[in-house]
């Protein structure tokens, strides 16, 4: 137990001790440990399922194979508190595979869509993102210490965005949606941004508002539900369905057999 407290304690700033009248209890707080909790919520939960707990009686977790590598979160979480530079080779999916070597200064970890994102500011000085499930021969650099950015207002970072994706060079565009009954209803229950507003709704279905960047995970949610979305504005993002849709179809059209 007291080597788990001494990790706790260099983890994420929590000191925890114990005397005869109050047993175990909390005696310090890292001026940080309030950005973890939500982090380690859903860690916590993800990993008792995963393991052999009592939990998994009760919970009943995505069967899929999840892009989650706990062997990273800790490391990870060490190098942000301590504001330790790390240095690491990143897969570029987009770019056949290619390996390059990054220096970063982590700021963060954000979960997106079943992933873990690395969030902190590259050799160029720009704020940067980084699927944790394709980052490899990390090394942190203990023996250097950056200045962290405490002015980075967080909400604000994917206040306009849908996903991990976050280009401020993107405008921030009014979008207007249609769905019916049936995908409304989960569309209602379930906002897709927190800027969504209903403008319409009877029993054919549902006209709803955003205001957000029109990012490529943003597009891929509204293909999710192309049984029945109509986008209605702006005429770009339609296009563009249309576009990814036309491409779909043709890719996917029956296969023609020879009869005997």
């Amino acid at each position: 137990m007291q080597r788990d407290f001494g990790l706790i304690d260099e983890m994420f700033g929590i000191v925890i001790r114990n005397d005869k009248s109050r047993g175990y209890y909390i005696a310090e707080l890292d001026e940080m440990t309030d950005n973890y909790k939500e982090l380690l919520l859903n860690f916590e939960l993800l990993s008792s399922i995963n393991t052999d707990s009592v939990l998994q009686k009760y919970v009943l977790a995505e069967h899929r194979q999840n892009a989650i590598r706990h062997e990273l979160i800790a490391p990870l979480l060490k190098a942000i508190r301590k504001r330790n530079p790390i240095e690491f080779d990143y897969t570029l999916v987009r770019h056949n595979g290619k390996i390059v070597h990054k220096r970063l200064m982590p700021h963060f970890l954000k979960e997106s869509q079943y992933r873990w994102y690395l969030i902190g500011y590259d050799t160029d000085g720009k704020l940067k993102s980084f699927g944790v499930d394709r980052i490899s021969a990390i090394n942190i650099l203990e023996d250097t210490q950056f200045l962290r950015d405490e002015h980075i207002d967080i909400p604000a970072l994917f206040r306009d965005s849908y996903g991990i994706w976050n280009n401020p060079e993107d405008p921030v565009e009014e979008i207007v949606l249609k769905y019916d009954s049936v995908d409304g209803v989960f569309v209602k229950t379930l906002p897709l941004h927190h800027s969504q507003q209903i403008l319409s709704e009877d029993e054919t279905g549902i006209t709803v508002k955003l205001r957000l960047r029109i990012t490529n995970d943003f597009v891929m949610e509204l293909l999710s539900r192309s049984r029945s979305v109509e986008v209605v504005a702006p005429h770009t993002l339609r296009t563009r369905l249309y576009d990814t849709l036309r491409q779909a179809a043709e890719r996917n059209k029956p296969i023609e057999t020879e009869c005997d």
